[in-house]
């Protein structure tokens, strides 16, 4: 994995990881982006920058390159950090040197992409669903060893259309539902590409076949922490 260190002392100062970013979600008033940790030839484990905001999106200044253009899923990026910050319920953060520019320094291969897929026996606990969702939540303080994870369903189907229709305010929005080893689970769509897409066409279901789905466990929210689509990948989105 390529690493940069300076060490003061005894102490690291900066350092930076290369990723190819799988996820580049919507949070609040900026991005969640995350990746998996390559280099030598090999893959390694999750990798999440974040911010020392409160609630750690990259704004889009942070996440700029240095010719002004933005990151995508399967660039491959090199992101100077300042520290390893783990939470409970994500391990694999990392914060960043605001100070310092990103780097792309190439595009995944799409027919690598096997490479990179996660098996877990299952995405978290499951058993505990929202009113609008199914197993699409954990509660929170249950340390997780990995909050994201990359893998490939048969078929996701994404619901299109009001959450909640009783509710007056209630907006549309786009979820994702699909089975994992026999587990259906029905989970909100993070991903901008994806909801811009979709929020453009009917209410109703409408499907894609053989996607490689980025899965994320969000900060915690009224006790609970809730699953999401981060990334929703298909080839034309590698092209």
């Amino acid at each position: 994995m390529r690493r940069r260190t300076r060490v003061v002392r005894g102490v690291l100062m900066s350092y930076s990881l290369t990723i190819v970013c799988l996820a580049n979600s919507r949070k609040c008033s900026g991005r969640c982006i995350a990746g998996k940790e390559i280099g030598g030839g090999g893959v390694g484990g999750w990798v999440r920058p974040v911010s020392d905001r409160e609630s750690r999106e990259i704004s889009e200044e942070e996440r700029r390159y240095r010719d002004g253009s933005l990151p995508h899923p399967l660039d491959i990026i090199t992101i100077p950090m300042k520290k390893p910050l783990p939470e409970v319920h994500q391990s694999e953060n990392h914060l960043i040197d605001q100070d310092r520019d990103w780097e792309k320094t190439g595009i995944f291969p799409w027919s690598d992409m096997p490479t990179l897929i996660d098996s877990p026996l299952r995405l978290w606990a499951t058993n505990c669903s929202s009113y609008s969702g199914r197993n699409n939540r954990v509660p929170a303080g249950e340390p997780a060893d990995s909050s994201l994870y990359l893998i490939q369903p048969s078929v996701v189907t994404l619901v299109v259309g009001v959450k909640a229709a009783e509710y007056p305010d209630s907006k549309r929005t786009v979820r994702a539902q699909f089975h994992y080893n026999s587990i259906e689970y029905l989970i909100d769509v993070t991903d901008p590409h994806i909801e811009r897409i979709y929020l453009g066409r009917s209410d109703g279901e409408h499907t894609i076949e053989i996607p490689y789905v980025c899965i994320s466990l969000g900060d915690e929210y009224n006790g609970y922490c809730y699953k999401f689509a981060a990334a929703i990948l298909t080839r034309d989105r590698s092209q």
